[in-house]
């Protein structure tokens, strides 16, 4: 599987790094704002807009029958030995078939952004979209930083990064947190749809250099 992964990487977007933020990174691509900045964090449900629109991405980028990769980049520290032994506790959480957790590969990689006592354990999972519960999911990362009960990894000391990869589509879902998302494409007529049905959405501070890609 992570040859699978590093493949798809190289035949479709050059070799990039799976790294954020995956919008500056590569071009074309779509970054969309996604909490609501003028509601405060002590508002009830001040992140029902966050919950409502990266899920509808999500739904929109991804048909039933895509090939999927569910891929989490789990950071800690290079002695967590516990963390080589056990499945990163979002693939227990999130996917609908545990017993499928035989297909979960992990790989060791080292990111330039971290030194040599942080490393990042990469594991990849190959799914459909029926195999994950997705909106639990997308919440929790909307959630991961507010303390909420809910959380990505119960590793203390780690941070995780999930993307959420469309093999069948050739595209990059990557929500970061609660404020935003970038999806990202080897082509961008397989996003124009989101850039004309979600134009509303899409990060102000971003939008020239969109609106010139697509436009």
């Amino acid at each position: 599987m992570p040859d699978k992964l590093q493949s798809f990487m190289n035949q479709h977007f050059n070799g990039i790094e799976l790294v954020p933020a995956l919008f500056y990174a590569w071009e074309p691509g779509l970054r969309f704002e996604i909490a609501d900045p003028k509601r405060s964090y002590e508002e009830p449900n001040f992140l029902a807009q966050a919950f409502e629109r990266s899920t509808a991405l999500f739904d929109a980028a991804f048909n039933d029958e895509d090939e999927i990769l569910f891929v989490t980049d789990l950071i800690t520290w290079q002695n967590n030995s516990f963390i080589r032994k056990k499945p990163v506790n979002v693939y227990k959480k999130y996917i609908k078939q545990p017993q499928a957790l035989y297909k979960l590969q992990l790989e060791e990689i080292e990111l330039p952004e971290f030194d040599e006592n942080i490393t990042t354990r990469r594991f990849s999972y190959a799914c459909r979209k029926k195999d994950i519960r997705y909106p639990q999911l997308l919440q929790v990362i909307c959630y991961q930083d507010f303390g909420h009960p809910s959380r990505i990894t119960n590793y203390q000391g780690s941070d995780a990064r999930i993307y959420l990869i469309n093999i069948t589509q050739q595209l990059i879902y990557h929500l970061y947190d609660d404020r935003g998302c970038d999806i990202i494409a080897a082509d961008k007529e397989n996003i124009r749809f989101l850039y004309e049905q979600y134009n509303d959405w899409i990060l102000d501070y971003d939008s020239d250099k969109i609106d010139a890609v697509f436009k």
